[in-house]
């Protein structure tokens, strides 16, 4: 990537996106291209303006910032999406990546930290930050990374499914949140458990603590 780097913001406090506009725009080289208030706004605005970089708040009203970033990597995957959130333990962390996300930073990290982000997300690197954890900068991957073993025969919408299940949402939820019908998430999550050879949502959720997914102090009971 050359040139400046467009960003977009989503976050449902229009104060500090008015204050990451003001931060941002400040710097040589970096433009603000818009700006939502909802998930359903931030998918919009990243596929009419074509953003770099994404800087999205998880928790926004109109559905689960987890399933947007599943679903902004599908429509946009020239975009990519760093997490800026309320949340600075490792389980949003994991779950955030697991779905798509290049970066994760806590809202209280410093100025400096954002623009570190950007530039890290930026040049194709992974940067994560937050509080219990420290810094993180990881180098960019591989063209064609390999898939962990267990996830490999999963399609990107049964990864979704899987993600959202693993962190406790219903069927119902999941069906709201990612725009399908409750049988369709139904049939996502019986094909996804027969490919994993899993016979529970506990089972699920100890598979998704092993890969990293989810952590072991955050899961579910066995329901929904």
């Amino acid at each position: 990537m050359s040139g400046r780097i467009r960003v977009a913001l989503a976050d449902d406090h229009a104060i500090l996106r008015s204050g990451l506009r003001l931060l941002l725009s400040s710097r040589p080289g970096i433009e603000v291209v818009g700006e939502a208030g909802t998930a359903a706004e931030a998918i919009r605005v990243v596929e009419e303006a074509r953003p770099d970089i994404l800087v999205l708040d998880l928790s926004m009203p109109g559905g689960s910032g987890i399933a947007a970033i599943a679903e902004l990597r599908r429509r946009a995957p020239g975009t990519r999406i760093l997490v800026l959130s309320m949340h600075d333990d490792r389980s949003y962390v994991q779950t955030a990546l697991a779905a798509g996300a290049s970066g994760y930073l806590a809202k209280a990290a410093a100025d400096e930290s954002l623009l570190a982000a950007v530039r890290a997300v930026h040049r194709g690197g992974f940067f994560v930050e937050v509080r219990d954890g420290g810094r993180d900068v990881y180098p960019p991957p591989r063209a064609e990374p390999e898939e962990p073993g267990p996830l490999a025969s999963l399609s990107r919408r049964e990864r979704q499914v899987m993600v959202a299940v693993a962190a406790g949402h219903t069927n119902r939820e999941v069906a709201e949140d990612l725009g399908l019908s409750v049988k369709t998430v139904e049939s996502y999550r019986a094909r996804l458990m027969q490919k994993l050879g899993l016979g529970s949502r506990a089972e699920l959720t100890r598979l998704a603590v092993e890969l990293g997914i989810l952590s072991a102090d955050r899961t579910p009971s066995d329901e929904g």
